[in-house]
């Protein structure tokens, strides 16, 4: 993708691609070196590497929606290329690769020129840095299940103490 395309598009809500997986919209937030930087909605802080992205299309209505407006400001790293900001991601939970086959989570140990090793479950896996078009700080998968049957299970005994207490009366 183009840079000074990229760049004056900062600010403004875009769309990733036109679909499939790897399609995300959000307000774009900055353009350095071969990457950029993309908040979403669902994901959050997205680093993308430019060199993926097939199209970008200014997003129609301008907004993500309202209490999302203002987010511009958010926090993200900052570097002279793709490699060096992700670095700042070493012994993080990460997501690489949004979508599709290719979507990867777990723990970056290194960074190197060309590729990058990801603890995950019980693999340590060496993925080819050219092979990354997207990543972000990543929940564990097994934390949002855990989190999610905790919530279930507390609804259940919520339940029965109430149907317990009916019975007392």
């Amino acid at each position: 993708m183009n840079r000074d395309l990229m760049l004056s598009l900062v600010g403004k809500v875009v769309k990733i691609d036109r679909g499939g997986p790897e399609s995300r919209v959000g307000m774009l937030l900055a353009v350095d070196g071969d990457y950029f930087v993309l908040f979403t909605k669902d994901d959050g802080v997205v680093y993308y590497k430019m060199q993926h992205v097939k199209s970008i299309t200014l997003h129609a209505k301008g907004s993500l929606d309202k209490g999302f407006e203002g987010n511009e400001n958010m926090g993200y790293y900052q570097g002279e290329d793709f490699k060096s900001v992700i670095s700042n991601f070493r012994h993080s939970w990460v997501k690489v690769n949004r979508g599709g086959p290719e979507s990867l989570e777990g723990i970056l140990n290194e960074v190197e020129d060309d590729y990058v090793t990801i603890f995950s479950k019980e693999e340590v896996i060496q993925l080819s840095m050219f092979h990354i078009r997207n990543i972000s700080f990543g929940v564990k998968e097994e934390s949002q299940e855990e989190g999610q049957e905790a919530q279930s299970q507390e609804a259940k005994s919520s339940t029965n103490t109430k149907s317990s207490g009916n019975r007392r009366k």
